[in-house]
């Protein structure tokens, strides 16, 4: 089916600053594990980076998929737990005690009514992102993004939030692993770059 086409992910790259520039879009960085949601009919799949069958582990990203008015597309976000003040919580997620409260962090479309969108640029694909996820139900919901010159204002506001930092992506390239300029910067401050210290440093 071609709403489950296969495909590799976009990756960001770490950078130590923010581009700027008018051709840069801002989002912020999520903490928690990435996946995407397809569904083709009646049928969802909600899957890891690796490939792993998700879709019985985070019940509610799978039943707001299914309540969606369109029946066929393919969603690349990031799984988290959010706390009280609507931040990822990625030891809540990491716990497996907080499974059914899960939600897709969705700043992708990857294919929509069977139709490959990764040769779209993507200020086009967020803008049918955008479209796709207007009025949905809770449970999958769509990252605000700032175009623009303002990245490096908005990654220190992001930090001083406690915030994981921001990924910032060109908005002309189309969805090609080696060709799609995404660039994180992260807050040094956050649990995330510790755990990452740990395990490469």
């Amino acid at each position: 089916m071609r709403a489950m086409i296969k495909f590799e992910y976009c990756k960001p790259i770490s950078a130590k600053a923010v581009p700027t520039g008018l051709d840069w879009i801002h989002e912020v960085k999520y903490d928690g594990y990435r996946g995407r949601v397809a569904r083709d009919g009646r049928n969802v799949k909600l899957l890891s980076k690796s490939g792993l069958d998700w879709t019985w582990r985070f019940p509610f990203i799978v039943e707001t998929a299914l309540k969606m008015r369109q029946t066929r597309f393919i969603i690349d976000g990031e799984i988290c737990v959010l706390n009280v003040q609507g931040i990822s919580d990625f030891d809540a997620l990491h716990s497996n005690r907080h499974n059914e409260k899960a939600q897709l962090y969705a700043f992708d479309l990857v294919a929509l009514d069977g139709d490959d969108l990764r040769d779209m640029p993507l200020f086009e694909r967020k803008a049918r992102l955008g479209k796709l996820l207007k009025g949905r139900p809770k449970g999958i919901f769509v990252a605000p993004h700032e175009a623009g010159e303002i990245g490096p204002g908005l990654f220190e506001a992001a930090c001083r939030m406690g915030l994981e930092g921001l990924v910032s992506k060109h908005r002309e390239r189309r969805y090609r692993p080696r060709t799609c300029d995404w660039i994180k910067v992260k807050n040094r401050k956050h649990p995330a770059f510790s755990r990452v210290m740990d395990t490469f440093g």
